[in-house]
């Protein structure tokens, strides 16, 4: 690095000199604006920073930082994560995919990346389309949904990458808009100094396969009303005017109205994306427009063992113990010969 300090990075620090290559008006842009932004916040060195991606438009991304980077295959972005993070645990890692890359090809790396708590970010832009490949159905598209590869509509059930995330036993999932580059950029700013594996779903747009696709809540004239930004420790209030709210009834989330039927402040449910009981952020990261807004923010955040603490803590414990100690000693153990 220069003489500049890591606390002087701005975001403009830490784009590339590529040209940017995504269609105009694509939702990577914004999601790229945040990232940059939330590194500048975060004071990481830009050599302690590695970005891993794998294939599909988003998994340009890191020809687009001026950090580390590598681009790998289809669906094995979380495998190489895995290994830079176990093989270097200084490094800052984050792992940029798709819904068809991480979902897909990739399904079963990505669950057992949450599954063992790597310290490494997951973004994963949900376009549910397969854009790079020209509108293909991914697994998260929605049932019925018409295209190239469903002339008639899909008639598969799609994944909920917040189910699927709690499921594998995550300890920490968000989910943003791409239009929103404040709230992307307080998501990855946490995640950052989360201990573990963190999985951000982004909400993003492709103009050209599957253009509004999320519009139904992302809409600027409506998302104050179908959309809810959860903020640890406040009450789960939503809308233009902040008269709407959740409650719980029963085992089911409820919505209701502030002021009706003697509904206050008091009534409404208190955030906490601490607690490691999931039963209520499993609700929170499932709700669907119309019957419930769709939860943005930090829906679940919990300390846990990291893969690679662990790891080291073992090697340490069995150095003490083992006569091996190096190389040398390994192949020099059981039964060998010398050959003169």
């Amino acid at each position: 690095m220069s003489e500049t300090t890591v606390n002087q990075l701005s975001a403009k620090d830490f784009k590339s000199d590529q040209e940017v290559r995504w269609c105009p008006g694509c939702g990577d842009h914004a999601v790229l604006n945040a990232v940059q932004k939330a590194l500048s916040e975060i004071g990481i060195p830009r050599e302690k920073i590695a970005f891993i991606s794998g294939i599909g438009c988003s998994s340009r991304f890191p020809y687009y930082m001026n950090t580390y980077g590598f681009h790998g295959i289809h669906g094995r972005a979380s495998a190489i994560a895995s290994g830079v993070k176990v093989a270097n645990p200084d490094l800052s890692v984050w792992q940029i995919t798709g819904d068809g890359d991480a979902l897909a090809i990739g399904g079963n790396h990505f669950i057992h990346v949450v599954r063992r708590n790597i310290d490494i970010n997951i973004i994963l832009f949900n376009n549910e389309i397969y854009g790079l490949t020209k509108g293909q159905y991914s697994p998260t598209s929605q049932k019925g949904i018409v295209t190239k590869t469903s002339p008639f509509g899909t008639v598969e059930e799609p994944f909920s990458v917040g189910e699927l995330v709690i499921g594998a036993k995550g300890k920490f999932f968000a989910r943003t808009l791409d239009s929103n580059v404040s709230l992307s950029a307080q998501i990855y700013v946490e995640a950052a100094r989360h201990k573990g594996t963190s999985v951000i779903e982004v909400l993003q747009n492709c103009v050209i396969f599957n253009d509004g696709i999320h519009e139904v809540v992302a809409g600027k004239e409506i998302r104050d009303e179908r959309t809810i930004i959860l903020k640890h420790g406040e009450p789960m209030i939503f809308g233009k005017n902040n008269d709407m709210g959740l409650v719980l009834e029963g085992l089911k989330l409820k919505v209701v109205k502030l002021g009706e039927n003697g509904i206050t402040e008091k009534n409404i449910l208190v955030h906490n994306a601490f607690e490691s009981n999931p039963g209520i952020q499993y609700m929170l990261a499932n709700m669907k427009y119309p019957e419930y807004p769709v939860a943005l923010g930090v829906i679940r955040s919990v300390p846990g063992a990291t893969y690679e603490s662990d790891l080291a803590a073992q090697i340490e414990d069995v150095k003490k113990s083992t006569k091996i100690k190096s190389m040398d000693d390994l192949l020099n153990s059981g039964s060998v010969w010398k050959v003169e």
